[in-house]
């Protein structure tokens, strides 16, 4: 059986039917693409407050309103340290008030995998510029529920330059 790297974080959905908050991703497997807003607890952080604070480094937003939405996994080929696959799982929550503007640009900290965010139109995200968490909200914001059935991709690109 393949080895597979494990990756578990917290994910916020901050959007409507027509435009979704994204991050500039610059780190894993998700490298030059937009990614939603989230990430790794940290220890013996509780996912309620693991959201409102990953939300906040990467976007400067602060959240006064989420609700979990539910919980799945995406798997791909990623060649990384001693693995050829990750699996991502990631717990989507819908945030549906915050106070402050998107940032453009965060803040560097500890584990900072975000050059900052924008707001933008669902219509312009797809498979060549977003990572999987981003297709599964803007699915999300489409149709009107969360769809917690895994996702396997045959291949994945780590982009060498940036969409953003």
């Amino acid at each position: 059986m393949a080895k597979y790297h494990r990756a578990f974080g917290v994910y916020g959905i901050i959007g409507d039917a027509e435009q979704l908050v994204v991050t500039k991703k610059f780190g894993g497997p998700y490298t030059n693409r937009y990614d939603l807003p989230g990430g790794s607890l940290g220890d013996g952080e509780p996912l309620s407050e693991a959201i409102v604070r990953e939300i906040h480094e990467e976007t400067g937003l602060t959240v006064t309103t989420a609700e979990q939405l539910g919980t799945t996994s995406f798997r791909y080929p990623w060649q990384f340290e001693t693995w050829a696959f990750n699996q991502h799982i990631a717990v989507f929550y819908r945030i549906t008030a915050v106070q402050g503007q998107v940032a453009a640009t965060v803040p560097d900290c500890l584990g900072q995998d975000s050059h900052g965010a924008v707001k933008l139109p669902l219509s312009q995200l797809d498979i060549s510029n977003a990572s999987p968490l981003v297709l599964a909200a803007k699915a999300y914001l489409q149709q009107g529920h969360f769809d917690p059935t895994d996702t396997t991709y045959a291949t994945w690109e780590v982009l060498t330059a940036p969409v953003y």
